[in-house]
């Protein structure tokens, strides 16, 4: 699990990225705790977490993005 500054400090393009990767694994997690026994029943909530923080960054990005452009077409 990465901390909210690590991500802050990563581009775009690598959140898309980690973003894509984790909900994978969320996928595959509920996957497992439907069919099979998980070990760790907490790393759903984990990857649920993850996925909240890095979608939090990216639209905080997207809403000062578009306040820049706002403030040049004035």
């Amino acid at each position: 699990m990465s901390k909210p500054a690590e991500l802050r400090d990563q581009s775009d393009d690598q959140l898309e990225l980690l973003l894509k990767e984790t909900q994978r694994n969320l996928f595959r997690l509920r996957l497992q705790s439907e069919t099979e026994r998980l070990e760790a029943p907490s790393e759903i909530v984990k990857a649920k977490r993850e996925i909240a923080r890095i979608k939090t960054i990216l639209r905080l990005r997207e809403i000062e993005r578009e306040k820049e452009l706002a403030a040049t077409t004035l």
